[in-house]
């Protein structure tokens, strides 16, 4: 026992240089974005860390203001719009490419995720003269789809990962039993990919609320997302404000993981379950 405490204690001390090494990168990783939380109780009409002056002005001169609010509650309704159709379509594309050939798979692939190799600039260009051409510019419709277009990818991924290790043998199971192909799918196989699906729901409404080049382009005026009200602010005048709305979306981002981790690590904790 005291011979395996010792190898143990020496095994972490030769890799002290890796843990220091990983607590850098993180910091490096981190820090940047836990600056704005100070920043965001400053009393100052300017953008300062460390902050001379504790003060809650600017989380209530977010909260007082419409044209803050109308913004917020555009992207909020964009990016659940976006995560009810890019979910589902996510999925189904994953599963046709799991379930088609290698060399069909690979094409539509390839396909699926190239609007995240392009530039984004690319891709805004592109959904700009198409949204354009439809009359879809300054609508929530065209910002949906254009917010689609970059959430999808990352829902095709996750979920494409979580069918690679799928056994379709119990679908087939089903099939064989009198079930549709639907109702195998619905009964069989989502309820054993349900931690992959919010996940992949979780990116598609991170990767809604976060996007801003699109939104640029699509959006102006009083159609503005939080993202890109905050992208002209910080262009126009600092305004402060922005550091209490970035504090607000690191509290949301980090309380939705925290949530999904815990579900997951729950349901792997039933006996018997199955969960992705």
């Amino acid at each position: 026992m005291h011979s395996s405490n010792n190898d143990r204690q020496i095994s972490h001390g030769r890799r002290a240089w890796l843990y220091l090494w990983t607590a850098a990168v993180l910091a490096f990783l981190v820090a940047p974005s836990l600056i704005v939380i100070p920043m965001s109780f400053s009393a100052s009409n300017l953008l300062e860390f460390p902050p001379s002056t504790l003060s809650g002005r600017w989380y209530a001169s977010y909260f007082s203001s419409s044209e803050w609010m109308r913004a917020t509650a555009i992207s909020l309704s964009t990016a659940l719009l976006t995560v009810l159709i890019a979910t589902p379509v996510g999925f189904l594309a994953a599963y046709a490419v799991a379930r088609t050939t290698p060399r069909l798979g690979s094409v539509a692939t390839a396909i699926i995720v190239l609007p995240t190799i392009l530039p984004h600039i690319v891709v805004a260009v592109g959904m700009f003269f198409v949204l354009s051409w439809a009359g879809l510019i300054n609508t929530i419709t065209g910002l949906t789809i254009g917010h689609v277009v970059v959430a999808l990818p990352f829902v095709f991924v996750v979920m494409l990962s979580a069918l690679k290790s799928y056994d379709f043998s119990q679908e087939k199971a089903a099939v064989s039993l009198g079930a549709s192909q639907f109702r195998a799918v619905v009964d069989i196989t989502l309820p054993q990919l349900k931690m992959s699906l919010v996940t992949a729901a979780l990116l598609a409404f991170i990767s809604s609320i976060d996007e801003v080049i699109i939104s640029m382009l699509v959006s102006t005026g009083s159609a503005s997302t939080l993202s890109r009200r905050m992208l002209v602010s910080l262009t126009d005048v600092i305004d402060p404000t922005i550091a209490a709305i970035s504090t607000l979306f690191i509290l949301v981002t980090v309380s939705v993981i925290v949530i999904v981790q815990l579900t997951g690590n729950r349901s792997a904790l039933v006996p018997g379950g199955t969960e992705r």
